[in-house]
């Protein structure tokens, strides 16, 4: 897999990148963001978390939005819509979901379930979570210096 560069977009400096659905392009990605959110001075031990966050969402698109199919693309957006924050998209080529349908991993049967604890995961890590496009976007904003307490 060959990864372009970042390339400065009206805003500044972007990613956008489309790949096949498979789980050994999460880590490239992963380390491509996590990279740049470094050389962008973000606080101390935050690319740490916008990795695990990215590392979540690129798993949660390619296992159940694209059911591992390589046939199958996930998108990941990065941009810097104000001074020293960083929007991330993931979308995927699946059917979608309804959040409303993902028990809490919390609850009662959420605790049976083996789904919901990575959108637990990243709606932690992040400032703002959500989805569009039926289930099949997952847009994050996070502050790379002096964030909002969680």
């Amino acid at each position: 897999m060959s990864w372009g560069g970042q390339e400065r977009g009206a805003r500044g400096l972007q990613i956008d990148e489309t790949f096949a659905a498979k789980v050994e392009n999460i880590e490239p990605m992963v380390r491509r963001v996590t990279d740049l959110a470094r050389e962008l001075h973000c606080d101390e031990g935050k690319d740490m978390e916008i990795g695990l966050a990215l590392q979540e969402a690129l798993a949660n698109a390619i296992v159940h939005g694209c059911q591992s199919d390589p046939s199958k693309t996930v998108t990941c957006r990065v941009e810097f819509p104000q001074p020293a924050e960083m929007a991330i998209m993931v979308r995927d080529s699946g059917p979608g979901f309804e959040l409303k349908d993902v028990p809490d991993p919390l609850s009662p049967e959420g605790l049976e379930s083996n789904h919901g604890r990575g959108i637990r995961l990243i709606r932690g890590l992040m400032d703002e979570v959500h989805y569009e496009a039926g289930g099949t976007e997952l847009h994050m904003k996070v502050a790379l210096q002096g964030g909002q307490p969680r």
